[in-house]
């Protein structure tokens, strides 16, 4: 009998050990989706460029784009998403440049000509080398930097703007955090054995910039639920913008109404 007991526990033990390393696996290749191929570059869609390579607090070397507009009235930081490399947001680059604004797009660690290894941890620390470099550029102004943050992204901008002074932060179609999004993604994992945190509910109680949040009620990878939630919980002053469009063609499928959500917020807060 004791034997058998025994048995089980071990057999019991190893699944259990074995379910966890899945959860593990299944965290991480939901979280990241990092692409190294460079597709395309700003100038093959007329904007002048620096290429700019950068170090992290840990001593990574990440890679980024500057776009600088004539007579940029401010400067943002732009955080993409999980999936791809900054090549895959050239459009959105050009949104930004045509209101008058620099752009300084980064590739997280392990992404596109970036160091490294992605992790929770190593992203926030990409973001401070992002906002270090600029900072230290005599060229751009450090009282007007605006956070952008995209999905994933948006987890990025808020831990940053929870650390450093920034002028505004804009929050594209994204999430409280880690634990809701599991819920949704990986439903019949426990959330005690959830490790990624990404909680942008928390930090942004803090923050008390100006803040605009865009979601659309048609996002099917993150519930227009999870923005409304983080919207309500921020500070005023705060701005929600409504837009159409699944998570990954909202930018697309809103037209005008995108961008002019994102000028008449920044008339207002006198950075354009």
């Amino acid at each position: 009998m004791f034997e058998a007991m025994l048995k089980i526990t071990i057999y019991l033990i190893g699944f259990f050990i074995l379910f966890v390393l899945y959860v593990r696996l299944l965290e991480s290749k939901s979280v990241f989706y990092p692409v190294k191929f460079i597709e395309t570059m700003p100038s093959q869609f007329g904007m002048d460029f620096e290429d700019v390579f950068f170090k992290t607090p840990d001593e990574l070397s990440l890679n980024g784009w500057l776009v600088k507009s004539s007579d940029a009235a401010a400067t943002v930081i732009f955080f993409h998403g999980n999936a791809g490399n900054i090549s895959n947001r050239i459009p959105k680059i050009k949104m930004f440049k045509d209101m008058g604004l620099n752009v300084f797009i980064i590739d997280y660690r392990g992404y596109g000509n970036s160091e490294g290894t992605p992790t929770e941890a190593g992203i926030y620390q990409d973001a401070i080398g992002a906002y270090d470099y600029l900072t230290n550029r005599k060229d751009i102004d450090s009282d007007k930097l605006i956070v952008y943050g995209a999905s994933l992204g948006g987890a990025v901008a808020v831990d940053l703007a929870a650390k450093r002074k920034v002028g505004a932060v804009i929050l594209d179609s994204t999430f409280t955090s880690a634990a809701e999004m599991a819920k949704k993604i990986l439903p019949f994992v426990p959330g005690f054995l959830i490790q990624t945190k990404l909680d942008s509910i928390g930090k942004i109680k803090g923050i008390k910039c100006p803040k605009l949040f865009i979601h659309s009620k048609e996002d099917e990878i993150v519930p227009f639920a999870y923005g409304l939630k983080l919207y309500e919980a921020a500070l005023p002053p705060k701005k929600f913008l409504q837009i159409n469009g699944g998570h990954n063609e909202g930018f697309a499928d809103s037209g005008e109404a995108f961008p002019e959500g994102i000028k008449e917020f920044l008339k207002g807060i006198n950075l354009i």
